[in-house]
């Protein structure tokens, strides 16, 4: 093989195989060969292969042979004249070229010295001595043998052109000396001896940084003057190169010796910062990666904060992102990853716990005890999502409370009530100022368990501006299918909240979006009844009350009874909370006696109630007497709770137009000319004189004109009532009725059954008209809310009539007078 050194410069470290004062020697001695001495080389010689190199003449440079073929011609060369062909590979990967593979433009070397390397292979130093071209191949065994035609020299002298050409090259060649630091310094002497243009190109072009053929290219170029043009190009690149690579090392070398001098700096700082007793950042390190050893998080949570915490250490404790580093990674550490607390299995015990916190809610009980159940029998359960809906002040979000303690979990109480920031759910960025964890991480973060119960409170409250839906953001929280990898903005990793019981509760849910109702379980909780009410108030309210208000039970008592008038004539509500309230003043009332030493009765009584309370604010029997045609009572439902409607009508001499007052909705309005519609219709049938659509104007008015009202609940309310006035026949006393109509006189089924009834017994109605689909409602309700009313399920408007309107009119009916009707005669 006939290897090269990569080094462009090769020839110039000769002093490795002669004395660097025979180097000179060497490459200033015949400089150029005469046409005299052409004569004296042989026309065919033996031609030698080399890999990434091109010889010039009068260039010295050693040459490792190790092809068999090489080393055949070497030492054949040896023993006679000493003189063979160097030729360059076109391919040097190829080991064993024929005539298409080598460039038929060489130049003829004098072999100076062999060396026979311990390896085995043959170092031969050459120099060159004339340019040739390979005429016609002899011979490639048993090596390459040629005929060869010399090439001339055209090089002018005492040339101005090549004068300046001349001192720009050398100027060049010293600029490349100063440049690269792989030259030795003995070059720029070799350099200065040389006084002969023709041998200098030579000499550069052999050392030139350039590719093989570029080298070449300048070896085949006859006229010297073409030559040193080409040269000096390939040096002024080089030169371009060389500075390029010198700004380089400057600016990679001031930012080592920047990075060596801050280094130095801190390990001074940490030496201070260790006499003054104050810690630096590997303390704090060493602390995050303690606390993080005790951690159960999965692996790539595991990695993802070795990454960060690498990236503490690298940052200056001075610079602005250290902090937001720091408390990044406390954050991680500081969150309950599958850290769980155990749950009480006794199912007794959690029932016990639920019915001594709260007083009915049957059914959302027995779903808590169905989920204790479960997971007692499957040990591992995704948390439900339950939402509790229902009116204010029912203990909605006090059962969360309740739920956890039966369940022995940790507690949590997020309160979304005017919540309109998606970040505020999901966090923020860590590259914004100021970031952190959204509610529910720091929630997590804050309980240190993965397993608490979590309640939603008003998530029907949610608001949507410019900031972002924060309801959207609750559909992965929500879903438990995808909870158990939630991605906190902040933490940018996952984190499982499967195991967490969410209970969400709102008083509607008809703000809430469809796709974010659709995850959760929806649990009515109604109003409680009057004994329910006074249950609760002697169980709970009258007890906290009295202990917030720091008296004994000693020194005050309430009487049942006075408890029934509070909640009938102060309270009326399907809640507690106007109840608490009013206990609460009755309580600091007898507080203020006492402090004052003043004489008081300790038994509370219904006249003690309505001295302390004032005058009753709401009627016992509220519903309108049925001495006036017209009048009918009506069931509604509120987010408050369920409350009676009354619907008024009158008539008046007119044109047959419709009046509506009491601020209705679009709903209600509709239900109201519906109503007439098929009373129209259906006047005959119905014992009403059809003259009177016409003659007399209709007003109905609703009274609580101040408050909006709506719903598809009065459609049977109001055509009872128009039915009234018309036929001047009684309405049934004690009874209400709810329900919608259509145009064929079908009544249909409307909602919030229960509220509607808790409100008819407070009110002290006796009958409810109900759609024949309501009985399903009925059903689910318990039997103690149904006590005392008698329900009538009805299919069509007629049975309605038949049970509302009683045969006799009213005492004082309305005499209605018709125009006489025209007579038309024929012409």
């Amino acid at each position: 093989m006939n290897k090269h050194n990569d080094n462009p410069y090769q020839s110039l470290f000769l002093g490795d195989f002669a004395g660097e004062g025979d180097l000179i020697h060497l490459i200033t001695e015949e400089e150029g060969e005469t046409s005299n001495q052409i004569d004296s080389y042989p026309d065919a010689i033996p031609i030698l292969s080399v890999r990434n190199t091109v010889l010039f003449p009068g260039v010295v440079i050693p040459i490792t042979v190790g092809r068999q073929r090489s080393i055949k011609l070497v030492k054949k060369a040896q023993k006679g004249d000493k003189l063979i062909g160097v030729c360059a590979q076109v391919n040097p990967n190829n080991d064993d070229p024929s005539w298409d593979d080598i460039y038929h433009v060489g130049t003829i070397a004098k072999i100076i010295k062999m060396i026979v390397l311990p390896d085995g292979n043959t170092t031969i130093i050459i120099q060159g001595k004339k340019r040739f071209k390979i005429s016609e191949p002899i011979s490639e065994d048993p090596y390459f043998t040629a005929r060869v035609e010399f090439l001339e020299e055209n090089f002018p002298k005492n040339s101005k052109k090549i004068q300046a050409l001349e001192e720009s090259i050398k100027e060049a060649a010293a600029k490349i000396l100063h440049l690269n630091p792989e030259i030795p310094r003995e070059a720029q002497v070799a350099l200065d001896n040389i006084d002969n243009t023709a041998f200098l190109t030579h000499f550069l072009s052999s050392n030139i940084n350039a590719p093989v053929e570029a080298k070449q290219k300048l070896l085949e170029i006859n006229d010297g003057l073409e030559r040193a043009t080409l040269l000096l190009e390939l040096m002024m690149k080089d030169i371009q190169m060389l500075e390029l690579k010198s700004e380089i090392h400057r600016k990679v070398h001031t930012d080592i010796d920047q990075q060596q001098r801050d280094y130095f700096l801190r390990q001074q700082m940490k030496v201070l910062q260790t006499e003054l007793g104050e810690e630096g950042p590997e303390k704090e390190v060493e602390e995050l990666r303690a606390k993080a050893a005790k951690k159960k998080w999965p692996k790539t949570v595991a990695e993802h904060f070795e990454k960060e915490v690498n990236k503490i250490l690298r940052i200056n404790p001075s610079a602005a992102e250290y902090p937001i580093a720091l408390n990044y990674a406390e954050t991680m550490v500081e969150l309950p990853w599958n850290e769980f607390t155990e749950d009480n299995f006794d199912l007794k015990n959690a029932k016990a716990i639920l019915d001594k916190d709260h007083t009915g809610l049957e059914k959302v009980k027995e779903r808590i005890i169905e989920y204790l159940a479960v997971l007692k029998l499957k040990n591992d359960l995704k948390g439900p999502i339950l939402c509790l809906y229902g009116p204010p002040g029912v203990g909605k979000t006090s059962l969360g409370k309740s739920i956890a303690a039966a369940l022995g979990r940790k507690y949590i109480r997020m309160s979304l009530g005017g919540v309109h920031d998606e970040a505020e759910i999901r966090g923020h960025r860590k590259t914004y100022v100021g970031a952190m964890p959204g509610k529910i991480i720091q929630n997590m973060k804050k309980v240190k368990t993965s397993n608490p119960v979590y309640v939603l409170d008003e998530i029907d409250k949610l608001k949507a501006d410019f900031r972002g839906d924060p309801s959207s953001a609750f559909l992965e929280v929500l879903d438990p299918e995808q909870n158990s990898t939630f991605v906190d903005n902040y933490l940018e990793v996952e984190y499982d909240l499967s195991k967490v019981l969410f209970i969400a509760t709102a008083n509607s849910l008809d703000s809430i979006q469809p796709a974010l109702r659709d995850r959760m379980e929806i649990i009515e909780v109604t109003g409680y009844t009057m004994e329910e009410k006074v249950e609760i108030a002697k169980n709970h309210l009258i007890p906290k009350q009295r202990k917030e208000h720091g008296l004994k039970s000693k020194d005050i008592t309430f009487d049942k009874t006075a408890i029934v008038k509070v909640i009938e004539d102060y309270t009326r509500e399907s809640g507690v909370r106007s109840l608490e309230r009013a206990i609460g003043k009755i309580i600091r009332n007898v507080a203020k006696s006492i402090a004052m030493e003043e004489e008081y009765n300790k038994k509370i009584t219904p006249a003690a109630v309505r001295k302390i309370l004032g005058g009753e604010i709401f009627d016992k029997e509220s519903y309108q007497d049925n001495s006036v045609a017209g009048v009918v009572t009506g069931l509604a439902w509120t987010s408050f709770g369920g409350e009676i409607l009354h619907i008024e009508t009158s008539l008046s001499r007119g044109k047959g137009k419709l009046t509506l007052s009491g601020q209705l909705g679009d709903v209600m309005k509709e239900s109201a000319m519906t109503a007439l519609s098929y009373l129209k219709s259906k006047a005959d049938k119905l014992g009403i004189d059809y003259r009177i659509f016409d003659t007399y104007d209709l007003h109905i008015h609703v009274p609580a004109g101040a408050v909006p009202k709506d719903g598809p609940s009065a459609g049977i309310t109001m055509l009872t009532a128009m039915a009234s006035i018309f036929t001047q026949r009684k309405v049934k006393a004690k009874i209400a009725m709810t329900g919608e109509i259509t145009l064929r006189g079908k009544v249909m089924p409307v909602g919030g059954i229960k509220e509607k009834i808790l409100a008819a017994r407070r009110a002290g109605l006796k009958e409810i008209i109900l759609c024949q689909k309501n009985a399903r409602d009925i059903e689910e309700i318990d039997e103690e809310y149904l006590k005392g009313i008698q329900f009538h399920f009805v299919d069509k408007v007629e049975e309605v009539l038949n049970i509302a309107l009683l045969k006799t009119k009213v005492e004082d009916p309305m005499h209605f007078v018709f125009p006489a009707e025209s007579t038309k005669k024929e012409g």
